[in-house]
């Protein structure tokens, strides 16, 4: 009879021998998946021959282990090996399968290498074509082949290249074992790493192909880099003092910093949105340094009449043809003529609101330069007046054609109001103002003959605006139409 605690010994040693065995043929062993393949399918992949692939040899994909090699077998053409893969790992069925070494003694492994991987995943009794497997080469011609290089070469220069290697790299037993532990332990990253690793390569060649279509300017910049470090090369006692010295110009520009507070800080916060504008306008800035050394030429070239002459003032290469009204001047678009102010007022009232400008289509053949011809810094190809029209997709609508120089020359079809109002921006509610009178046009005559010249240029004759010298003229008779009783 046993006693109740060799009976319990016996039962937690049964229960511990069942669970370590448990383990150790479902974890370790794998009884499931070797005698039922529970959790693998299986991939058969053709080769010419096995490359020194054995059974049991890792499957990896992308770095990792996701399964075995669980059989080698000769066939007519070369040999199939049927790879045991893990369930619930997707790997794609366009790839190539590669048979790789570990080490230079053998322990070979197959690499599966995606082409594609979007496409359909591999599934159980899917063929790898030999198309599509890659074997490495023999290790017994390779030795060969290094053995017939051996051999060509004389035994002296083996022995010297031989005993050059042993000097250059003599006692750095460390340093080589410290650079091969560390390239280990990069290659462990890497593997960790590989779908960030292979989506930079991926992602690499836009960044080569930009670097190979601007080699031209990289060459021109290596090439000023290079003129540069000669010039400091050239000036380094100057560069040296230059450091030695700059210490005391830092301090003394940080005191006029500190003098300058707090206008600095304003001015330079004021410079940021001068900058934005700039940034903005940078290729109307760009143009405008362009045109100015031609400006300047020509304006150098109509004061060349006196140079290097004693008479003084000769006068200028100018030509004074005035051109009047051609082309005529632009009236649409502005206040009308009885709202025109009188040039002798001093007073300063307020701008009307909205824009004041030519208003006419923008190929007109006058006033050319107009603010409706502004181009939009922000919209290459449109013009506008205004940047809130440059910025929106409102389009520049004219008045008229411009040639409405009687009458009121902002007559219109459009309805728009002037001045232009902003878009989205209400009439003012103030009642109209009263009709103006009919524009009144004033010409000079000859009283002896009665001929005037018209707005249109032509000369007429009106013969009783002249009087005999006989016929008496009151102020009255002055502010009488013509043949009134």
């Amino acid at each position: 009879m046993l006693s109740r605690r060799i009976l319990s010994q016996l039962a937690i040693f049964i229960v511990i021998s069942v669970i370590g065995g448990s383990i150790m043929a479902f974890r370790y062993m794998e009884l499931p998946n070797l005698m039922f393949g529970v959790g693998r399918y299986e991939v058969i992949m053709r080769l010419p021959d096995t490359g020194g692939l054995y059974k049991n040899g890792n499957v990896t994909y992308r770095g990792v282990e996701v399964g075995r090699v669980h059989d080698v077998v000769l066939t007519r053409d070369g040999v199939d090996a049927v790879l045991a893969l893990k369930s619930g790992i997707d790997i794609p069925a366009d790839l190539d399968a590669q048979v790789h070494s570990q080490s230079a003694i053998g322990e070979q492994f197959v690499a599966l290498v995606p082409r594609n991987g979007d496409g359909p995943p591999l599934k159980h009794g899917d063929v790898i074509p030999i198309e599509r497997t890659v074997i490495p080469p023999d290790i017994s011609d390779l030795l060969d082949a290094t053995n017939t290089g051996l051999q060509a070469i004389p035994g002296d220069n083996l022995r010297t290249a031989v005993g050059e290697a042993f000097v250059a790299v003599g006692g750095l037993g460390p340093e080589i074992a410290r650079m091969v532990k560390g390239s280990n332990s990069l290659a462990i990253e890497a593997g960790k790493n590989v779908e960030s690793l292979t989506t930079l390569i991926d992602g690499s060649k836009p960044l080569l192909d930009s670097q190979i279509d601007t080699r031209d300017a990289i060459q021109g910049w290596a090439a000023n880099l290079a003129a540069v470090t000669e010039q400091l090369h050239t000036q380094d006692a100057t560069v040296a003092e230059l450091i030695r010295t700059g210490s005391s110009g830092v301090d003394q520009a940080r005191r006029l910093f500190d003098d300058l507070q707090p206008t600095l800080p304003i001015v330079l916060a004021n410079l940021v949105s001068v900058g934005d504008v700039a940034v903005t306008y940078q290729p109307n800035l760009e143009q405008l340094l362009v045109l100015l050394p031609p400006l300047t030429e020509i304006l150098q070239g109509a004061g060349l009449a006196n140079r290097n002459t004693k008479q003084g003032y000769r006068g200028a290469y100018l030509s004074f043809n005035l051109n009047v009204n051609l082309p005529p001047p632009c009236l649409t678009g502005y206040l009308p003529a009885q709202q025109v102010r009188a040039a002798s007022l001093e007073d300063f009232p307020e701008r009307p609101e909205g824009e004041l400008y030519c208003r006419i289509p923008q190929d007109a053949m006058f006033n050319v330069r107009g603010a409706r011809n502004l181009p939009c810094a922000t919209r290459p190809g449109k013009r506008a007046p205004t940047v809130k029209m440059c910025e929106s997709d409102e389009e520049y609508v004219p008045l008229n054609e411009g040639w409405n120089w009687k009458g009121d020359p902002n007559a219109t079809i459009t309805g728009q109001d002037i001045p232009q109002l902003p878009s989205g921006a209400l009439a003012s509610t103030a009642a109209p103002p009263p009709e103006p009178p009919a524009p009144m046009v004033a010409a000079e005559y000859n009283p002896s003959t009665g001929r005037y010249i018209g707005p249109d240029g032509q000369v007429y004759t009106q013969t009783n605006l002249s009087r005999p010298a006989n016929q008496e003229q009151t102020w009255q008779s002055m502010m009488m139409p013509p043949n009134a009783n």
